[in-house]
């Protein structure tokens, strides 16, 4: 109890009553010292405690620490493995002859039919099906290869301004194919004006097509961008092969 509510107590209670109260207060206070005194003991045996531990931060840092060392070690590990040669399709396919539900997931994985069907081939082979154009509010169309030519003799035609894609539709046989890239360059009036390299990805052989939609452009505007273009779309991979040159031939227009 505070000085001042012992002294409004004593101006209006009887001296008895005010000694039972002083009484009272020096209880408190003293039970009020001893809990302090014992609370100041825990409080330093808790500080005490929580000295002994690791704080977040430098738990943090640790775990950071050890997961770069994790990494920088997979990698070196990584970088110290060497890739096996290339095998053909019947020493794949004849690794597991013995289990014929797992050969047989091989050779359809392999894009072959049968054992024979698989001798002596190792390079993967890409064949370009055909050649699309998706435009934002407008059917999509197809072009099937070889490629011709509309009324207007180009292969398509564009609108300026207009957001459009390319897709490609290919199948990959006999191994995979890696790092595919479509390598396109446009000319107008026999300058070349444009050259985009567009990475597809890696593919394993299957029986199905693959589909590949191109990142979206927009048509140039303006008389001069206007008119006729050639085109050519080359298909290689990462080791330098060339599935397919491909030339063909547009034009942007001020409207469809």
């Amino acid at each position: 109890m505070s000085k001042a509510m012992a002294g409004w107590f004593g101006r209006t209670h009887s001296k008895s009553m005010s000694k039972n109260m002083n009484k009272q207060d020096a209880q408190t206070a003293e039970q009020g010292n001893e809990e302090k005194e014992n609370g100041s003991e825990k409080e330093v045996k808790c500080l005490t405690k929580c000295e002994s531990l690791p704080t977040n931060s430098s738990s943090v840092e640790s775990d950071d620490d050890e997961s770069q060392a994790e990494q920088e070690a997979a990698c070196a590990a990584f970088n110290e493995k060497e890739l096996g040669p290339l095998v053909s399709l019947k020493e794949q396919l004849e690794k597991d002859k013995e289990d014929e539900s797992l050969r047989r997931w091989k050779a359809q994985l392999l894009g072959v039919a049968s054992l024979e069907e698989g001798d002596g081939f190792v390079e993967p082979e890409v064949k370009v099906v055909s050649l699309g154009v998706m435009a934002k509010g407008r059917a999509d169309s197809e072009f099937p290869l070889p490629l011709g030519t509309n009324s207007r003799g180009y292969t398509f035609s564009l609108k300026e301004g207009s957001t459009v894609a390319l897709k490609y539709v290919f199948t990959v046989r006999n191994n995979i194919v890696s790092g595919l890239t479509c390598v396109n360059t446009v000319w107008k009036v026999g300058l070349q004006v444009d050259q985009t390299r567009d990475m597809m990805g890696t593919f394993a052989p299957q029986q199905e097509a693959y589909v590949h939609i191109a990142e979206e452009e927009v048509t140039p505007c303006g008389p001069l961008a206007r008119g006729a273009y050639t085109a050519r779309k080359k298909f290689v991979d990462d080791d330098g092969r060339v599935y397919l040159e491909l030339d063909y031939s547009f034009e942007i227009r001020k409207e469809w």
